[in-house]
């Protein structure tokens, strides 16, 4: 396995939207620093060389502090920044292309709505899965919610990790417990916050009593 399970407790996924007068590397390091074990660099917003210019900054405080960077969708992004992996969605590169393309060190995670898509990807060779929406999201308005029983059924079909995903925050992570999963995806209860590191930390603290 290329991820431990550890490592997926506190899943960072970024957005420069709530940047202010930081910059995206300053926030990703502050989340860090308040116990993001995982970041996903996912910046939709930006293209080309500032894209990859961008990337090349936040995967730096990552290695420097020993925690993975993969990103989100683009292969070709993740392979140019020697990231850690690459996250893909059902509608995105299939796993076998990416593993393909990657090669066997790196880690590929894939999004599951259900059972069935979880197990598909776990046997084609996913290092994880991130499931959701757990809860109403702002970030993908189309995405309905994923049962708690479906989230536990997803933990039990499987023998890779499983991160939630999907509208949660410090107010409703712990509505979490018992359905097996191994962490959380978290974007607005992190970088929406005016203290992102205290945001992480606050997060890390109630996911450690049940994780």
């Amino acid at each position: 396995m290329r991820v431990d399970r550890e490592e997926l407790c506190l899943y960072a996924v970024t957005d420069r939207h709530w940047l202010g007068e930081n910059t995206l590397e300053h926030q990703v390091e502050q989340a860090i620093l308040g116990g993001a074990t995982f970041v996903q660099f996912r910046e939709k917003q930006l293209e080309g060389e500032e894209l990859l210019e961008q990337g090349r900054r936040v995967h730096e405080v990552c290695r420097r502090h020993g925690v993975p960077m993969i990103v989100n969708d683009d292969v070709s992004l993740a392979l140019s920044l020697d990231a850690e992996g690459v996250h893909v969605g059902q509608g995105d590169m299939e796993v076998q292309e990416a593993r393909k393309r990657l090669g066997s060190e790196k880690i590929i995670g894939v999004s599951a709505h259900n059972v069935e898509e979880a197990v598909e990807a776990w046997r084609n060779g996913a290092d994880y899965l991130g499931a959701g929406a757990v809860f109403a999201t702002g970030t993908k308005r189309d995405a309905s919610a994923l049962a708690r029983e479906t989230l536990t059924a997803i933990c039990q079909a499987v023998e890779i990790p499983v991160v939630a995903i999907g509208g949660i925050d410090a107010g409703n992570v712990a509505g979490l417990a018992g359905t097996g999963i191994a962490g959380v995806a978290v974007i607005h209860g992190i970088f929406g916050k005016e203290d992102v590191r205290r945001g992480a930390a606050e997060l890390k603290r109630l996911l450690e009593t049940f994780l």
